[in-house]
């Protein structure tokens, strides 16, 4: 078991336990460490306390966290904000196919791949020329289900392996996180030919920080959601409602769900800062527990 699955197991056990406030002593009997161990770990990898992480958990944290998301994405938008969105201290910057690039379905391209740990579990990275297409979390055993569903979104395209410059990306976009106890070089090789990260990919140092580009294939309703999404801070929330506003279609709440839901670019598109307008978290792609760390993450790092 690795940091990240020990994190997910304590996330899940606080989501369903919240209301007793469970103790130190109970979590980390939970996932078999030592309170201390337990603490350390936990507070590393959060940026806070199991205690205050729990905070971060509760509904009425997030119904709160909804309105002011709402509130600073339209001051964003009507601020004339349509361009590149902060994320952390990134600088994102998204491309849309051409029609005939779309047509092609990837075709003459060539897709450099590669996966290393992140602080929510194995993430694989696609990166063009004209900038990463795909970003996605999967568990160990997924690689080659992952890899399918990236080749699914350009079919045609050649995919090769090299799994440095994911460790690099990985390490700019999430940094600072604290290294697994288990890298990801432990996942067992991909029958499909997908090769293992080397253990010493996750040590490589980051690169100079530089705006990440985006490169992606949508619907014209698609790609006004998805950078609509990019000027919800971290650490906010947007309903669907809001979002759909946000992408000129005030009554296409259903849609814009379902443009969320085909997001290829976990976490650079924050897909995951969208919920329901009850404050209920709801679906994920990638996993609602997983969804749950990220957000409660994000809030710990931005004054939860």
């Amino acid at each position: 078991m690795n940091d990240y699955q020990r994190i997910s197991e304590a996330i899940r056990f606080l989501d369903e336990h919240r209301t007793e406030q469970p103790d130190l002593s109970t979590l980390s009997a939970q996932i078999g460490l030592s309170p201390s161990r337990f603490h350390h770990l936990f507070s590393a990898w959060a940026g806070a306390t199991p205690k205050d992480f729990l905070q971060c958990l509760t509904l009425s944290h997030a119904r709160e966290l909804l309105r002011q998301g709402e509130n600073v994405l339209h001051a964003a938008l009507t601020s004339g904000l349509s361009g590149p969105g902060r994320l952390h201290d990134l600088c994102v910057t998204l491309d849309a196919a051409t029609p005939g690039e779309i047509k092609a379905r990837g075709e003459g391209l060539t897709i450099r791949a590669g996966y290393a740990d992140s602080p929510f579990g194995l993430c694989l990275i696609g990166e063009t020329p004209r900038g990463i297409c795909h970003l996605s979390f999967f568990d160990e055993g997924g690689l080659d289900n992952a890899a399918a569903e990236m080749q699914a979104e350009w079919p045609k395209a050649h995919v090769t392996w090299d799994n440095k410059p994911a460790a690099r990306y990985v390490y700019q976009i999430f940094k600072p996180f604290p290294p697994s106890s288990s890298p990801a070089s432990a996942a067992k090789p991909s029958t499909s030919g997908v090769p293992a990260p080397d253990i010493a990919d996750a040590a490589l140092p980051a690169t100079p920080s530089t705006p990440l580009k985006l490169y992606v294939c949508g619907t014209p309703f698609q790609l006004r959601v998805w950078r609509a999404l990019l000027q919800v801070p971290p650490g906010m929330l947007v309903s669907y409602g809001k979002l759909a506003a946000a992408a000129g279609n005030p009554h296409a709440a259903r849609a814009a769900g379902s443009a969320v839901g085909d997001n290829p670019i976990s976490f650079l598109i924050p897909c995951h800062r969208v919920i329901r307008e009850t404050g209920v978290v709801g679906h994920y792609r990638w996993g609602a527990v997983r969804k749950r760390a990220v957000l409660a993450w994000e809030s710990s790092r931005t004054g939860c």
